[in-house]
This record gives C-alpha cells, sequence and structure tokens, in this order.
C-alpha cells in the first residue's frame, strides 16, 4: 500500500469539555466519600476503560496513554493475552494463602525470576502485593541477615509510603509531614544528578557527580555519623521515579557495589518502576553491569495487577517460618498475570521499548533545541524525563509552567504526568508505536506552544 493510500494515524478525540458530565458526578462522589490524601494531578482523568494505549473517559473521550497507570500497563491496557490468562486462573484458583499452603504458581514465576532478575543465582523470592511491600521485605531481610540496623538512601528518593519505607522516601515533603519521627535509622546522600549536580566540583574530580555521591559516602558519612560496619544496606534507584526520572551516572552503581562489597554491606536495588523492560532492557541495573543483592519489583510486572516481589541471594533469604509472610502475596491470578507479562516482555517489548523509546527520546531532543524552557530530556528506553526551566541560561526550575504543559496536553487527549519538582515522565505502554509518537510529540508540541 502506497503512503498517499494508508489510513491516518489513529488520534485522541475530545467530545466534551474536561471532566465531561458524568466525570464530574464521579469527582464529587469522590471528594465525599474517598480519602482526600491521594496526591491527584492538576488534571482531572475519570477513566472507564482502556485497550491498548488508548484510554475512554466516562463520557466517551478518548486520550492516548504515555503514563500507562504510572508505569504499571506495561503490555498496555488489557492486554487480550493477559486478559486471558487472569479469566483463565480466575476460574481454577482464585486465592488459597501460599504463606500457608502450596501451589505451582509460586515456585513458577520464582523460578522465572531466578533466571532474569539481576542477582547472582540461586536466588529465593518473596510474594507481596506492593512496591512499598517489596521494599518492607528487602528492609527487614537486610536487618535480619547482616545483624545490622542502618540504612543509606539517596535524597529525591522514592520508596513507598508504609512507614519502614517512608523512611527511604525523600521525594516530597507532603509524603512525611504529620508523621513524626522516621521508623528506621536511615541516613540521606545527595543522588548524583548530572543535570544539577549537587556536589563540590573538588569532591568529583574527573567522576562527576557519581564520584561526588561515592566520595560523600566514604568520606563524609562513614568517617562522622555512620561507621559502615553498622550500615545493613544502601537502598537505590538506578533511575530515580517520582525524583524526576534522573538516570544513574555509569560509574555511580559500580561504585556502590565496590563500596558495599567492602564493608559486607547488601546493596538493595528499587526496580519497582524502572524494571520490567521499562528502561529498554528487563531491569535499569542491567545497564550498569551491576548485580545487586536484593531487587524490588512492582508495578510493571502485573500488567496492572497488584502483585509486588522480594528477589535477594538465596544466602540471605535464609529466615526462620514466620518471620515474614503475607496472606494476599503470590496470588494465583496475579502471578498467571505476571508469568504472562514476562513472555510477552521476553517476545519483543523490551526490545520495542529501547527502540521506540529511542525514537521518542531524539524527538524530544529536537522540541530541547526548538524550547528554550525544556532544560533536560534524559532517561533510557520508555522511562524518559523531560525536566522544565525558566530558560536554559539559569536552568531555573519551572514548576508552574510543567502543571500548564501537563494539563495542556490532557484538554489535547494526550496523558503525561509530573515526576519530581518541574519534570515531565514519559512512561507509555511499552508496545507503544512510531506512528503513536509521532501523535503524542504533535500534541506535546501544540501544548507547549500554548502555555508558554
Amino acid at each position: 500500500m502506497s503512503s498517499s493510500t494508508m489510513a491516518p494515524p489513529k488520534r485522541p478525540e475530545i467530545k466534551t469539555a474536561l471532566p465531561g458530565p458524568k466525570g464530574k458526578e464521579i469527582i464529587a462522589a469522590d471528594a465525599q466519600f474517598v480519602t482526600p490524601s491521594y496526591p491527584r494531578p492538576s488534571f482531572k482523568l475519570v477513566a472507564e476503560r482502556a485497550q491498548g494505549v488508548w484510554v475512554e473517559d466516562v463520557d466517551g473521550n478518548t486520550f492516548l496513554d504515555c503514563n500507562a497507570g504510572v508505569a504499571v500497563c506495561s503490555t498496555g491496557h488489557c492486554h487480550p493475552e493477559v486478559v486471558r490468562a487472569i479469566q483463565e486462573q480466575a476460574a481454577q484458583l482464585i486465592h488459597m494463602c501460599g504463606t500457608d499452603y502450596y501451589y505451582r504458581h509460586m515456585p513458577a514465576l520464582a523460578q522465572k525470576l531466578d533466571e532474569i532478575v539481576p542477582v547472582p543465582s540461586p536466588t529465593r523470592t518473596h510474594f507481596a502485593n506492593s512496591g512499598t511491600e517489596a521494599v518492607e521485605t528487602a528492609l527487614k531481610l537486610a536487618m535480619h541477615a547482616t545483624g545490622r540496623e542502618k540504612f543509606i538512601a539517596f535524597f529525591n528518593s522514592f520508596h513507598g509510603r508504609t512507614l519502614g519505607s517512608l523512611s527511604l522516601t525523600s521525594s516530597k515533603v507532603a509524603q512525611r509531614l504529620g508523621f513524626k519521627r522516621q521508623v528506621l535509622d536511615v541516613v540521606h546522600v545527595p543522588y548524583p544528578n548530572e543535570f544539577r549536580n549537587p556536589f563540590r566540583a573538588e569532591d568529583c574530580g574527573d567522576g562527576g557527580a557519581g564520584a561526588g555521591a561515592l566520595n560523600w559516602i566514604e568520606e563524609r558519612l562513614f568517617k562522622t555519623t555512620t561507621p559502615a560496619e553498622e550500615v545493613a544496606a544502601i537502598v537505590v534507584e538506578a533511575v530515580q521515579g517520582e525524583g524526576g526520572y534522573v538516570p544513574a551516572p555509569k560509574n555511580f552503581l559500580k561504585g556502590l557495589r565496590r563500596i558495599c562489597d567492602q564493608h559486607g554491606i547488601l546493596l538493595i536495588v528499587d526496580e519497582v518502576q524502572s524494571g520490567m523492560g521499562r528502561t529498554g532492557k528487563m531491569f535499569a541495573c542491567e545497564h550498569y553491569d551491576v548485580q545487586a543483592d536484593i531487587v524490588c519489583i512492582a508495578k510493571g510486572i502485573g500488567s496492572g495487577l497488584p502483585i509486588g516481589v522480594c528477589v535477594a541471594r538465596a544466602d540471605l533469604m535464609n529466615w526462620k517460618p514466620g518471620a515474614h509472610a503475607s496472606t494476599f502475596g503470590g496470588n494465583p491470578v496475579c502471578i498467571a498475570a505476571a508469568l504472562k507479562t514476562i513472555e510477552l516482555l521476553q517476545g519483543g517489548l523490551v526490545e520495542n521499548s529501547a527502540e521506540v523509546g529511542g525514537y521518542l527520546k531524539a524527538g524530544l531532543e529536537r522540541l530541547q533545541k526548538k524550547y528554550d524552557c525544556i532544560g533536560d530530556v534524559r532517561g533510557m528506553g520508555m522511562m524518559l524525563g523531560v525536566e522544565f526551566v525558566e530558560d536554559r541560561t539559569s536552568n531555573k526550575p519551572a514548576p508552574e509552567l510543567r502543571d500548564r504543559v501537563e494539563v495542556a496536553c490532557f484538554e489535547r487527549g494526550l496523558i503525561i504526568l509530573g515526576a519530581g519538582a518541574n519534570t515531565i515522565r514519559w512512561s507509555p505502554p511499552l508496545i507503544l508505536t512510531k506512528e503513536n509518537v509521532d501523535v503524542a510529540l504533535e500534541i506535546f508540541d501544540e501544548a507547549i506552544a500554548a502555555v508558554v
């Protein structure tokens, strides 16, 4: 078929004011009956159904989704093979409590994870229901295995909102406000953001921000407030998620691995948002050729079903019965979705994430040249951040502009979401095509032009 006869790419379709009349009714009911603690964005989407990369709201408006339910719907919305796996499993066994009984699904997924997770094999897996539960498991395991109590984490990190994970989290003050002192003994280090290097030049040498962070740990923490022999683990995101989609410098993770090996500290890598093909490899730390002692996974592993896993070296996860468990963790239906998700990721979606993600990044970099308000375009695969600034001379953060762009995109039918103070995250379903990218970039361009 010639290009002149090809059908035009599908586009969003906005039929009503946003939100529409049905959406307004639901939002009003939500305000009355649902906790106000959810960090809803400036725009108001009331989703009704979704398929692939397209979301329809209750008023019949159709949106191109480049957020994937915050990096969760890795195989797209309602992928037919995932839906089939869920339906078949739900008709056979929904729940039996894997902490008390046995069923084939838990060892099947654990064995698959042993094959693909960047932790030295043999591994063992603990099943949970969410990312924060996977992180809580990792923290308990690190204390149990090392006999130590201190942790090192990084500013602008996000590891969850339950109290143990919250001790690590430092991306927004609202996440901690009102909850008094942190539960765990955690010290935070500036994250080596290469765009906004927080370290002194003399601390970085020729190694940039990565060397500055490593120097901070070894020359400041270990020699002043935090003896290395008392640290159970260093907890890190290879690509900071809620902190603004900030990839670690190349030398940073290898340096953390060296420090951990030298002092008997465990390296916990939080891959909750960056894992499962999001960065163009199955796990983000694979870009750095680094293996962790413990890896936390959630979000994209279940294609939308709630499942979290903590995968650790088998010699670490040797705790006794009753030490840690979860009634719903390892739910058979969720595991069925996870196994099918991994099959689809290995069947081509990780490669698509790398290829189409690269195409998207190149398009965003072209827009950076066009607009002085785009300070940085960063990331890998389909985990890309666009940081908005007042201008590239000052690089002063422009959070209000970021919010206006986010809303303007929504009004034109493109779903994207902020991360950090002034960054827009691109975390689309990994089935996104180059044709979808062209439409998304056109809308993004129009939205920026409309609000600057």
